[in-house]
């Protein structure tokens, strides 16, 4: 019996390890095996076995590290805004009442010279402008076409026509500037560009007077991020070459880089009340963007050689420490605690637990971390 003992012990050293699933069975004898099976689990208890086709199934990857190129990083706060020129203002030609000529609100697409609204003043003790404009344009043109016929024979002088001629051309540009609305009354309002509606500042029925801002009509095709920065970063400033940012909305990571992102420009000094200095990028919309969002940023500058980096989503935490999970072989994995560095947002710098060429779970973590939670061993089954 000693004999028998002995020698499974031996194979079992020999053929225990994870992934040598391969165990001699013909052994007889409960207490052999039972004993066998003692001594596995003790050598290899921080060991998880997961099929290919589980691990498939969860949609776990990995990926060999390497040393690489990592961007410096100086994190910070900021804002996503309307790149200038892209956006309009729109304003009441006239005086009088908001009526709207189609269902508005933020965020709804309107072509550009689309009516919005109309003002009107019909029942205002100063009368309808769109009216008065019209008589005034009128009048003035039917005494520019009578100087027109009489200015031939000298009856009126060149400089008498001149002067009605100017009267007749500026009456004939404020009256098509009050261009009447589709329904006839009071002054349309029509988008100046074709966009999205950011803001309306005005409602149904309310009063307006000329020159009053409206509503704010944006295309967004170009979008500003605006960074606040610390001041005691300042000197690093001009070093800063992109930026990744993270919106709050759908916890989504973008890259400037992926979205022909530029610096536009380094603020030269903080505010007077701020401690923070801007940094400004523009970049392209790829129409997920939502403008006025909050974001963080991470900025990127000089780049450091020899730096093994991951994936924020190859990270699990617990109790304040990270930890990620090695792939050893085709069905093992092997949970391990790794020292973290700088973050840019997509990857993360790791300064101690791994090294060269270690096979590092990527996605899926969590179902790793499922799977040695259960103390289950999926198909690590022993036919006996």
């Amino acid at each position: 019996m000693k004999n028998y003992i002995l020698t499974g012990t031996l194979c079992m050293f020999l053929f225990g390890g994870c992934g040598e699933h391969a165990h001699d069975h013909e052994h007889e004898g409960h207490d052999h095996e039972a004993e066998i099976h003692a001594e596995e689990k003790t050598a290899h208890s921080d060991e998880i076995v997961l099929t290919p086709e589980k691990a498939k199934a969860a949609g776990v990857e990995a990926e060999v590290v390497h040393p690489g190129v990592f961007r410096e990083v100086i994190q910070a706060g900021g804002q996503i805004l309307s790149a200038q020129g892209q956006e309009a203002t729109v304003v009441a030609a006239s005086s009088g009442v908001v009526s709207f000529s189609r269902k508005i609100a933020e965020g709804i697409e309107v072509g550009k010279g689309s009516e919005l609204l109309s003002v009107s003043a019909e029942h205002i003790q100063e009368g309808d402008p769109v009216r008065k404009a019209k008589v005034a344009y009128e009048k003035a043109k039917e005494e520019y076409e009578r100087a027109e016929k009489l200015v031939g024979s000298q009856i009126v002088s060149q400089k008498e026509f001149a002067a009605l001629r100017e009267a007749y051309q500026n009456a004939r540009l404020a009256y098509e500037a009050l261009l009447p609305s589709k329904s006839g009354k009071g002054v349309a309002v029509k988008a100046p560009i074709g966009g999205f509606v950011k803001n309306c500042l005005v409602k149904e029925g309310d009063y307006v007077t000329a020159g009053q801002p409206l509503m704010t009509v944006t295309q967004m095709r170009r979008l500003v991020l605006k960074a606040d920065v610390s001041e005691r970063y300042y000197v690093q400033l001009p070093r800063i070459v992109s930026a990744n940012f993270k919106t709050p909305y759908n916890n989504k990571v973008y890259c400037l880089e992926n979205l022909g992102g530029k610096v536009l420009s380094f603020g030269k000094s903080s505010g007077d009340t701020s401690y923070y200095v801007p940094v400004t990028f523009e970049f392209d919309n790829r129409g997920d963007m939502v403008s006025g969002a909050f974001v963080e940023v991470f900025l990127l500058s000089g780049e450091r050689q020899g730096v093994i980096s991951l994936p924020e989503s190859a990270l699990t935490e617990e109790q304040g420490l990270y930890f990620v999970y090695l792939k050893l072989d085709e069905e093992c994995y092997k949970k391990q605690e790794v020292q973290l560095g700088t973050s840019n947002g997509e990857r993360v710098e790791i300064l101690s637990g791994l090294k060269d060429g270690d096979t590092v779970v990527t996605r899926g973590a969590i179902h790793v971390k499922l799977a040695a939670a259960s103390n289950a061993i999926p198909a690590h089954s022993h036919n006996h």
